[in-house]
């Protein structure tokens, strides 16, 4: 087991160039990603693609009356119930994006047959940790006890998401399987389900302690402004567990519940990919089941240019999974 990451709150003080640098970069991946997202949904293909899919939009999991607490069903049309459910969570660095930019994600698992939540939540710095996790908590909590009115089968549960989304899924799958104090996590543990498998693709599993990862300096300045947007600068109540839910997993803590299995791919050329590695040595040594698949030079969340023959295949590997765990007790 690595040892403990520094507290987010150590890190030394952002100079004024560094976040003048920091911001312009994130608003230049942020409008870069959202305008791909937009362009993608125009195409034919998307087009045509949405006519099997039925969506319905900017449902509310919390009755706050935030965007950031609705989430959008993807269900198969014409598709019978006790449909398979999958909550995707979005990436984004726990500071941008929706689930609006994400419309491909839930396509693609309803596509495959799955009634899909795909669900928003509050983001930093404005809602530092916990506030991701405890709006998927809530989500989770919602899914449970509501799919089985959209036609699913709340017994057949996934959770995917990709990078911070990767986070909270791996997040949400402790709180099923390891009794916490947590209020957040009891409410998931409460709920008596588990996942039938966990999705965490190309994930950035612990969001302390980033330096220790080896990256030019513009992907060390994302890092620097997750960590400390996401951490935010109170000690948060109950530790940064949550934050880093590969380290409850590397940690000899057992479960209440047995862990389920996961699928965890990522490319080797994703600065990241390490934290997909020390998930899949952490989950082998509980004797877990995880296919980790590596696709040979693929960047950070690859499988979202569905144009490239790696994302194709990353799909394909996914859905594979899906089929061999979704009947299985």
């Amino acid at each position: 087991m690595p040892d403990a990451p520094p507290d987010a709150r150590a890190l030394r003080p952002a100079s004024q160039i560094e976040r003048l640098r920091q911001r312009a970069g994130g608003a230049a991946v942020e409008l870069a990603l959202r305008g791909l997202a937009a362009t993608a949904r125009a195409h034919p293909r998307a087009r045509a693609a949405f006519r099997s899919v039925a969506v319905e939009r900017d449902v509310p999991y919390r009755p706050t009356g935030l965007a950031a607490h609705r989430l959008d069903v993807y269900r198969p049309r014409g598709a019978r119930r006790g449909l398979p459910v999958l909550l995707h969570i979005h990436g984004g660095g726990f500071r941008i994006l929706s689930k609006d930019t994400h419309w491909l994600m839930g396509l693609g698992f309803a596509r495959a047959g799955m009634l899909v939540f795909n669900v928003n939540y509050r983001l930093a710095p404005e809602h530092p940790f916990p506030a991701a996790v405890e709006d998927v908590s809530a989500a989770y909590r919602w899914v449970v006890e509501h799919a089985a009115s959209w036609g699913g089968d709340p017994s057949r549960l996934f959770v995917a998401g990709e990078s911070a989304g990767a986070n909270l899924t791996t997040a949400l799958t402790c709180a099923a399987s390891f009794e916490r104090p947590e209020p957040f996590a009891r409410a998931v543990f409460e709920t008596g389900v588990v996942p039938r498998a966990a999705m965490p693709f190309c994930g950035l599993l612990q969001a302390t302690g980033t330096g220790r990862f080896d990256v030019p300096p513009f992907v060390r300045d994302r890092l620097k402004v997750i960590e400390r947007s996401y951490l935010g600068e109170a000690p948060p109540p109950f530790g940064t567990a949550f934050a880093d839910p590969l380290a409850i997993l590397e940690s000899d803590a057992t479960p209440a519940r047995p862990l389920p299995p996961f699928f965890a791919p990522v490319g080797t050329a994703d600065p990241i990919a390490d934290d997909t590695l020390r998930l899949k040595a952490a989950l082998d040594r509980r004797g877990v089941f995880c296919e980790a698949p590596l696709y040979e030079g693929e960047p950070h969340a690859f499988h979202a240019f569905v144009f490239r023959p790696a994302a194709r295949r990353c799909w394909n590997d996914a859905h594979a999974f899906i089929d061999r765990v979704r009947n299985t007790r």
